[in-house]
């Protein structure tokens, strides 16, 4: 269809344009026809467009407008009027359709019809027929107003300019930008995915406190509130892990949650204070089975949701189809740092100088785990393109993992990278309790040491363990940077539907 491009308001004029619409709005409440809520729609555009792609479905009849009756809404994008009659295009959540107005069909409502704006939400009934550029269209005979839009919509061709306002203003985004709403579709599906993947393995879904008594489960500096009744200070959860476990204690072997967690930690295009992680549990697997699972569920729900395993992430190809490389962490540092020898990974002095060369901030309370933990993150992991196990971890860096049975100071620990970015850990978990209980301890004086970010002591968690954890692992992904991944997105705000932002001024 040809059509007319919306007024594009600058600053200066946009309050007068506002201004306009609710003139126009007052008109209707005096008439007692604003915002009526008696339409029931029966058709979706993108279905109908689906449905009728093919033109050899198409009777003489239905080319005439006398085929199949729809009842369908949406809102206004574009309008071209001319004189007895006008085009029309509207989008719902499913797609864009046009309606076909003639005057002669819609008598008084045609006129009315006239001064209504884009991004108005209007009604329609009438019969499929198809333009002849061949442009699916419904000939309206019924056509209503259900919400009056007092706000101009952006420039069809620019959308929202300013990325800042994007992110404020998601509703306007989600209307203006295809790729927007593709991105959150996705979403949807791959958590639906994830889900369907786990329930077909006996994995049962849980929820657990996002209130803690004791913030535990990771090393990160929680979110303080108040419980008034109670006169109780409390934290809002930065994982649900030790809480999952109580239930793997209490027989419930196979558990995940894809939870809400939250972090008082800075933002950036890889955080955002408040995420979405799948963490789960199985008893009886270690982290081994624990990495094949990994593996297996993320190219699994890549095949399923995108039809491929092969992707662009940032100008990276990334392709998930074959087995990801698992490289231990010591050696990984070795390889991308020649000057570092065996030796030194497990020397505190020697790796002390190495990060003073590098130019990694070290504390006096790291130990020799910490310092080389310092170093990969420096050297390695934004190198790490392809999907990328790193292994053996230092006991140091992972107080809930469990020890390795032949190598003292490494546990059995993983954690997934992929175009630079951690997308995974996991590990055979901790279940001595006397071990565990020792390492909250070295925790508590880490904190006392300054340390925002260290555990606290959990005599509960402790005790569950003294109950039995039968042999564990576990997993935590991030769901947000694993949507990033699959949707091809460069920040985590680009698939947050409201991120984090500083509040407007005045707001």
């Amino acid at each position: 269809m040809t059509d007319k491009t919306p007024e594009t308001p600058t600053h200066a004029d946009e309050n007068f344009l506002i201004a306009e619409r609710r003139n126009k709005l007052a008109a209707l409440r005096e008439r007692g026809q604003a915002f009526p809520n008696d339409f029931r729609r029966q058709d979706y555009a993108g279905d109908l467009q689906v449905e009728f792609a093919d033109a050899d479905r198409w009777t003489a009849e239905a080319i005439e407008g006398e085929g199949r009756h729809v009842a369908i809404a949406g809102r206004i994008l574009l309008k071209r009027v001319m004189g007895k009659a006008s085009f029309v295009q509207i989008q719902d959540e499913s797609g864009r359709i046009q309606l076909f107005l003639q005057a002669n069909a819609l008598g008084e409502v045609y006129d009315a019809f006239k001064g209504w704006d884009v991004g108005d939400i209007v009604a329609a009934r009438g019969g499929l027929t198809r333009t002849r550029t061949g442009e699916l269209s419904v000939r309206a005979t019924e056509l209503r107003l259900l919400t009056k839009s007092l706000r101009p919509l952006p420039d069809k061709f620019h959308g929202l300019a300013d990325v800042e306002q994007r992110y404020r203003q998601r509703y306007v985004d989600l209307i203006v930008s295809p790729e927007a709403r593709e991105v959150f579709v996705k979403r949807s599906r791959i958590i639906r995915a994830i889900r369907e993947w786990l329930d077909s393995r006996r994995f049962l879904e849980v929820e657990t406190p996002m209130m803690h008594y004791i913030p535990g489960g990771a090393a990160a500096k929680p979110f303080v509130t108040h419980h008034n009744a109670l006169d109780l200070e409390l934290y809002l959860r930065v994982a649900p892990e030790l809480y999952l476990k109580r239930l793997v204690v209490g027989g419930l072997e196979r558990v995940y949650e894809i939870n809400r967690n939250f972090r008082n930690e800075g933002v950036s295009t890889r955080h955002n204070p408040e995420f979405t992680m799948l963490e789960l549990y199985e008893a009886y697997a270690t982290y081994n089975e624990v990495m094949d699972l990994t593996e297996n569920m993320i190219r699994d729900v890549a095949s399923s949701v995108l039809g491929t395993t092969v992707m662009e992430w940032e100008g990276a190809g990334i392709d998930l189809g074959p087995a990801f490389r698992r490289w231990r962490l010591d050696e990984a540092v070795r390889e991308k740092n020649p000057e570092i020898s065996e030796a030194d990974c497990r020397d505190r002095e020697a790796l002390a100088a190495h990060c003073a060369r590098l130019g990694v901030a070290v504390r006096p309370s790291y130990g020799w785990g910490k310092l080389l933990l310092e170093i990969f993150e420096k050297t390695v992991e934004g190198q790490l393109e392809q999907p990328t196990f790193i292994t053996h971890y230092p006991v140091e860096v992972s107080p809930l993992a469990r020890e390795s049975d032949s190598e003292p100071g490494i546990t059995d620990r993983f954690e997934l990278f992929v175009n630079g970015k951690e997308l995974a850990n996991g590990f055979s978990e901790l279940n001595d309790p006397e071990d565990q209980a020792e390492r909250f301890r070295a925790q508590v004086e880490q904190k006392e040491g300054g340390d925002d970010e260290a555990m606290h002591y959990d005599a509960d968690y402790i005790r569950a363990l003294e109950v039995g954890l039968p042999p564990t692992g576990g997993l935590g992904v991030g769901i947000d940077r694993l949507v990033m991944l699959m949707t091809g997105s460069a920040s985590i705000r680009d698939v947050l539907l409201f991120p984090y932002m500083r509040p407007e001024s005045g707001s």
